[in-house]
């Protein structure tokens, strides 16, 4: 039996993972986990030491305020890779604590393999010579990337994103009913996963819905929640307020694929939602805010002219940024109304998202992440 330490701290590497952990158990049935992951590698009998949404934190300063839970997490993990001894250590996204993780693995001989890259294409270039170090392979999901590592010595391999298939097969299935409230135009809010992002972009998303109401009565809302927990936290910011508010928006647990796709349009919190809505075929605005001293900081180190993950891949302005002060809601609207409409500007985004769904697929033969972590694992 093999044995294997996997470490998603987050939902959309918890989910990432699963697909993976599923993939490699097709191809071969003598592979156990443990280690860091939610509700989605559990369902795959992953054993968790530590739930996943513990770990879910955005920005520098929130991670630096929680310093103590996160060393107390790393010295477990570091622990268990001490006693358990496993037969390689599987790490999915969330760099800050997993590179250090890996530089610990690989002081003790543990191969590491490292599945979503750090966007270190983004920002901080410096843990490129690091990561070729301490890594024997990365699985990168954006074509792009295997150039990053091209000669640095790192065995790096595109493996298309995980999300297609997935995006394909809902696609392909009936689109149950959703209660969308009355209205002819709809209009998918996604404000993410995290806490941190319902408390900061959830409202100007909100002011921007009353505006596009203001302007035309007939627009309807959904917001599809990540959880129930997330749930119980737009409810609480919907009940602050006005009624006639209210009454065009509607809540929903999970269905954030089905919400997008019978949207004309969508608001979406930066990252890989946007990703998911591009695939999705809905056309969208990004919206992101964050605590101002982690934008300040952010602002000096990343190194890439879009936030959002679907206009760096299409290399251009493709889904309009609204980022920190410049999400208002009169600009907000402006930018959805044509979206909403039949208009040559909601065309020439969805010929975009065409665009990007395909490099996100990729061309020829390409591996899967669970056929190459099947392979690494060895007899």
């Amino acid at each position: 039996m093999k044995r294997v330490m996997i470490v998603a701290g987050e939902v959309s590497g918890d989910q990432h993972a699963a697909r993976l952990v599923r993939d490699l158990r097709a191809r071969r049935g003598d592979v156990e986990f443990f280690g860091i992951g939610g509700d989605s590698l559990r369902r795959e009998g992953v054993r968790t030491v530590v739930d996943a949404r513990e770990m879910a934190v955005v920005g520098f300063f929130e991670v630096l305020a929680r310093y103590p839970f996160f060393r107390r997490v790393f010295k477990k993990m570091a622990a268990l890779l001490a006693s358990e001894k496993p037969d390689a250590l599987l790490l999915v996204d969330y760099p800050g604590f997993n590179l250090r993780l890996a530089a610990k693995a690989h002081e003790m001989g543990i191969p590491v393999l490292y599945y979503v890259s750090p966007q270190v294409w983004a920002w901080h270039r410096s843990r490129i010579p690091k990561m070729a170090k301490i890594l024997d392979l990365l699985m990168v999901i954006f074509p792009f990337e295997t150039e990053v590592f091209r000669g640095t010595g790192l065995k790096t391999v595109f493996v298309g994103h995980p999300l297609v298939e997935s995006v394909k097969r809902t696609l392909s299935a009936p689109a149950p009913e959703l209660p969308w409230p009355a209205g002819g135009k709809r209009v998918a809010i996604l404000p993410g996963s995290r806490r941190q992002e319902i408390q900061r972009v959830l409202p100007p998303m909100l002011d921007a819905a009353r505006e596009l109401r203001r302007r035309d009565p007939a627009t309807a809302f959904l917001i599809p929640a990540a959880g129930e927990e997330i749930r119980v936290l737009i409810e609480a910011q919907l009940a602050d307020r006005p009624a006639e508010e209210r009454t065009s928006i509607a809540v929903v647990t999970g269905q954030m694929r089905e919400a997008a796709r019978q949207a004309r349009a969508a608001m979406v919190c930066s990252g890989t939602a946007t990703v998911e809505t591009a695939l999705l075929k809905c056309p969208m605005i990004v919206v992101y805010r964050t605590a101002a001293l982690t934008y300040w900081f952010g602002k000096r180190v990343i190194r890439v002219p879009w936030l959002g993950m679907v206009n760096l891949i299409a290399h251009r302005t493709l889904c309009p940024e609204f980022i920190q002060g410049g999400a208002s809601a009169g600009a907000m609207a402006d930018a959805l109304e044509p979206l909403i409409a039949d208009t040559p500007a909601r065309q020439a985004q969805l010929d975009g998202l065409a665009e990007v769904a395909k490099a996100l697929e990729g061309e020829g033969d390409i591996p899967s992440a669970g056929q190459l972590v099947a392979e690494a694992l060895g007899a």
